[in-house]
């Protein structure tokens, strides 16, 4: 038999936790971890902005906004956005810890001139 109760209650609650139906008030909460400076942003439009910035290294990721109904402080202290977090961790530490075979902090690049100067004709 069909149960309408259950299927108003589902529907009520679909329309409930539809994040693009509100209108959130911004938020920001800037933190150290590991060294570096961790930004989290709560936009207007329910999009979660993180960013993670250590040693002039800066990566960027953005998630949906997962409980409309939770305060965002309260989100990021349940660790809801921590996979998010730790991947942008791993991926500063891989870009700090790596070096390049063309660039040097002990080589310098001369400070010549690239194309001869010529008198204006």
């Amino acid at each position: 038999m069909f149960d309408i109760k259950s299927f108003f209650k589902r529907e009520v609650e679909k329309k409930l936790m539809d994040v693009d139906d509100y209108i959130f008030m911004p938020e920001r909460l800037e933190m150290e971890l590991d060294g570096g400076s961790l930004n989290c942003v709560l936009n207007s439009d329910g999009r979660v902005d993180i960013f993670y910035t250590k040693q002039g290294v800066t990566e960027v990721s953005s998630a949906p906004r997962k409980h409309p109904f939770t305060s965002f402080e309260t989100e990021l202290h349940h660790g809801v956005y921590d996979d998010v977090i730790d991947d942008l961790v791993k991926e500063v530490s891989k870009i700090i810890d790596s070096s390049s075979k063309y660039f040097r902090r002990n080589k310098t690049l001369s400070s010549a001139p690239s194309l001869p100067s010529r008198p204006l004709s």
